[in-house]
């Protein structure tokens, strides 16, 4: 036991005090034996516990305890080593004295506790998979794990890895280890399949024009000699498919390849290798931007072919035409294109994915986007409350609903235990969808069926529409499935009501049996005025039954494979309950100052015949209204990209006279410039710097700041931390998987840029050798070893633990009592009999009487009177 002190500079406060102490002393010329020593004394020992307490003083407490702490890799790079690490932990465990606690914590780019640190046995289990396995930071992980384990305590890391960092520095963090109670002790983990071949680099030409020879080049790595296949893909389309023989380290393989399309190709190496230790590093991509006239893409449906494509001037732009069923899942599909038109689609071919995609080239790659009106668009379409509502200048909810028939709907819903995961979670946000576009006072049902009917919301007035809300939200899944009885349920339940539009919805992915008297039930439903959709979800559906239900019962049937659509089918056929959403008294259109547009009319506007009614959202532009006052052409800037609303259609069956007009090419071809994107030239360069790092570069310098948005092939949002450098200088570190993602960089002078960049495989999944020289690096600096036989782990510890007892308090406690003891001394005198005694004796050998003494000072102060 011995007394330490923490913060040893106050102790240099004594040589002012005892220098003052000193002179006080001297200069009062007070004796050793008197009441004024003592009280001198006292006060000099009340300045002295001050100070040391000041000081942080503490008694060391030796004892025996230990900690050892095993932080184990779990990054990809030594996946497949995880049991023999584990392996390793339990027979080091077998040797733990019961002075040792242990604790067992895993690492990637994050930290784990697998098992908390306890002097209690450890049981070892197989731990779930990090999330964060793509990297490895061994500094943070040995910071993180000193940080969790008891201060002062005689501290051993057993750190079992293969010393590969992809992230931080564990040298720069040694030196805080050296010389300190914490040992760190390494173990050499190694991969147990070594054989790996891998693709190292994918280059293609930044920019090419359509028609040109390209050279792409393949660098692979591979461990030992082999063979395979090495794939290249165009936009997602094989295009050269080779049979390669591997030497072990690099590999050369180049292509000469014509460019083939325009606007953004996305070309992709793949290497299939039998017995391959990582697929993760088997596939690389590379963008080229392919210079050509601007693109436009005309979505139709085969039941509504589009006109469009044939009055647009097809020597200025190249148009294509796609069905609604075949567009493009990823954002690359996309961004080739300068305008997209939307030309009658229902919403439920489209799907909320590809919306979501379409929304982001939009807002973030300057995409143009025009929807055109009938009978399967806006509102009738299904998009309320999509991605696609969000970028348009109106919004689907039609103003002057109180002209709408009465109405009642019903919606049956599966809920069985097939519905689980993402099919229950889109049904139910489809069904609240349906409940919004409904008036507090229309009639509405809801019941969920399993095995079993659950009257979700009795059949009845709409009222709180949030309630109602909320209880759908919060339906779970459980049980089998029984179709029918919860359609029985709501025909008889809309039966006597009288309303002017009665309908029922059914939801099911399932199959099940249905009653002799279905028919009867449906049929009879017909005659009270109410009928039945049915909406096939996935791919287990009994699709010929529910077909069938919907004929029978006078609705749609939709065949929803792909979830997604499902929202906008039952928003669709909400909104079919009304016509009112079709004003279809012929009209004149009213033109507000837009001179792009006010310019094709100078000799007079024709009469149209019908439009979707729609409202316009805020800060829209109207460039032409009804008479009353409904949009009827409409456009606004939603992000980058500019997106028009046109609530007629493109065939004469709404348009009337304007489709027949002799300015009617013009006016698409004017729609079109509006639309396309005005790019200014801005000389921006994106590097790769590591990783999913990049610096974004205006070479001109004239830019002040630059915005950049990143998505990826999806259309999601990327997580992205951006470090200015300079003007016109960025540094993007990106948080997303290998693959490929497109960044929108505009600035402050109006430039627009967009490129495809991808993202590599993280140097985790790169085949390297354990880094033996760095683990012994860490043990040699930090006093550990490089362990080899597991119960070297549990070792006598060469610091020896203690507990700290802090002592300031009790030296401040004393300091204050001997400060009492001083005042009461003073006021109180209780020395007065202790230094009248001394003073007696001292005055039995003076020869001067005490009352001289009181004589002779009293004559001194008279004269000084």
């Amino acid at each position: 036991m011995d007394i330490r002190i923490v913060e040893p500079l106050w102790l240099l406060l004594l040589v002012p005090i005892g220098l003052y102490m000193g002179y006080t002393w001297k200069a009062s010329k007070l004796k050793v034996i008197s009441k004024g020593a003592i009280l001198f004394v006292l006060r000099s020992a009340v300045i002295l516990s001050l100070v040391f307490a000041l000081t942080v003083p503490y008694i060391n407490l030796p004892h025996k305890e230990e900690q050892i702490l095993f932080v184990v890799d779990r990054s990809v790079s030594i996946e497949d080593a995880g049991q023999l690490a584990d392996q390793w932990i339990a027979d080091s465990l077998k040797e733990r004295k019961e002075y040792q606690a242990s604790g067992i914590y895993s690492f990637g780019g994050g930290f784990r506790t697998d098992h908390q640190l306890t002097d209690q046995a450890v049981n070892i289990a197989s731990p779930e998979p990090l999330p964060t396995a793509n990297k490895t930071n061994i500094a943070n992980a040995v910071d993180l794990s000193v940080a969790l384990a008891k201060r002062n305590v005689a501290t051993r890391l057993v750190l079992l890895t293969d010393g590969l960092e992809t992230d931080g520095s564990i040298e720069e963090l040694l030196p805080k280890y050296e010389n300190s109670h914490v040992q760190i002790d390494t173990v050499v983990l190694k991969k147990t399949n070594v054989a790996d071949a891998s693709i190292s680099l994918f280059d293609t030409p930044r920019t090419a024009f359509e028609g040109e020879k390209q050279l792409l080049r393949v660098e692979v790595e591979s461990s030992s000699k082999t063979a395979g296949q090495l794939l290249i893909y165009r936009n997602d389309e094989e295009i050269n498919r080779e049979e390669v023989v591997l030497d072990e380290g690099g590999n050369v393989f180049t292509y000469s390849m014509e460019a083939k399309g325009s606007g953004l190709l996305k070309y992709e190496a793949k290497l299939i290798v039998p017995n391959d230790g990582l697929l993760e590093n088997n596939r690389m991509l590379s963008v080229t931007m392919v210079e050509q006239s601007p693109k436009v893409l005309v979505v139709q449906t085969e039941r509504n072919p589009s006109v469009i494509p044939s009055l647009l001037d097809q020597n200025a732009m190249d148009v294509d035409v796609l069905q609604a069923e075949q567009l493009p899942e990823t954002l690359s599909g996309y961004l080739g294109y300068g305008a997209i038109i939307f030309d009658n689609v229902p919403g439920h071919l489209v799907g909320e994915h590809k919306m979501t995609v379409i929304e982001q080239a939009v807002k973030n790659f300057g995409t143009g986007f025009m929807m055109v009106g009938g009978e399967d668009s806006f509102g009738l379409g299904g998009y309320f409350k999509s991605p696609i509502e969000r970028l348009l200048p109106v919004e689907m909810e039609v103003k002057g609903k109180e002209q709408l028939p009465s109405l009642g709907l019903v919606i049956a819903m599966d809920r069985s235990g097939s519905m689980s995961g993402s099919k229950i979670v889109i049904a139910r946000e489809a069904a609240a969808r349906a409940v919004d576009l409904l008036r507090n006072d229309d009639t509405f049902g809801f019941t969920a069926f399993d095995h079993e009917i659950w009257e979700v919301i009795p059949v009845g007035t709409l009222g709180d529409k949030q309630d109602v809300i909320d209880q759908i939200l919060s339906i779970p899944v459980a049980g089998g499935t029984d179709i029918f009885p919860s359609v029985a349920k709501g025909y008889e339940d809309l039966a006597d009501l009288k309303l002017q539009r009665k309908h029922i919805i059914l939801l099911t992915d399932g199959q099940s049996s249905m009653p002799s008297d279905y028919e009867d039930i449906i049929t009879e439903g017909k005659t009270n005025n109410v009928t039945l959709s049915t909406v096939s979800i996935g791919t287990d559906a009994d699709v010929g039954l529910l077909e069938e239900l919907a004929e029978l019962g006078g609705g749609r049937f939709y065949n929803a494979i792909d979830e997604s659509t499902v929202p906008a089918i039952l928003t669709r056929e909400t909104s079919m309950l009304t016509r009112t959403y079709i004003e279809d008294n012929p009209f004149y259109m009213n033109l507000k100052n837009v001179p792009e547009w006010t310019s094709l009319f100078t000799e007079g506007v024709p009469q149209m015949n019908a439009y979707i009614a729609t409202t316009p959202k805020g800060t829209s532009t109207i460039v032409a209204e009804s008479p009353k006052e409904d949009p009827i052409l409409a456009e606004w800037m939603y992000g980058l990209g500019r997106t028009v609303a046109f609530t007629s259609d493109s065939t004469g069956k709404w348009a009337g006279d304007l489709a027949r007009w002799g300015g009617y090419g013009d006016f698409w071809n004017a729609a079109i410039s509006r639309l396309l994107p005005s790019y200014e030239s801005v000389p921006y360069l994106i590097t790769h710097e590591r990783g999913g790092t990049y610096t974004v570069t205006d070479t001109s310098k004239n830019s002040a700041f630059l915005d950049i948005a990143i998505v990826n092939e999806k259309g999601n949002d990327v997580n992205f931390v951006s470090e200015p450098l300079a003007p016109g200088k960025v540094r993007v570190t990106l948080d997303t998987d290998p693959g490929l993602v497109f960044f929108g960089v505009s600035d402050d002078k109006g430039g627009l840029f967009e490129a495809g960049v991808s993202v590599p495989y993280s140097d985790e999944f790169k085949y390297a050798e354990p880094n033996v020289q760095l683990l012994e690096k860490i043990s040699e600096r930090t006093g550990g070893k490089v362990l080899e036989d597991p119960t070297e782990a549990f070792r006598p510890h060469p610091y020896k633990s203690a507990d700290q007892l802090p002592i300031a308090q009790w030296l401040v406690m004393l300091g204050m009592i001997l400060f009492f003891v001083d005042i009461t001394l003073r006021r109180f005198g209780m020395l007065g009999g202790l230094v009248r005694r001394k003073k007696d004796d001292t005055e039995s050998v003076s020869t001067p009487s005490s009352t001289e003494d009181h004589v002779g000072a009293l004559l001194k102060a008279k004269k000084r009177r």
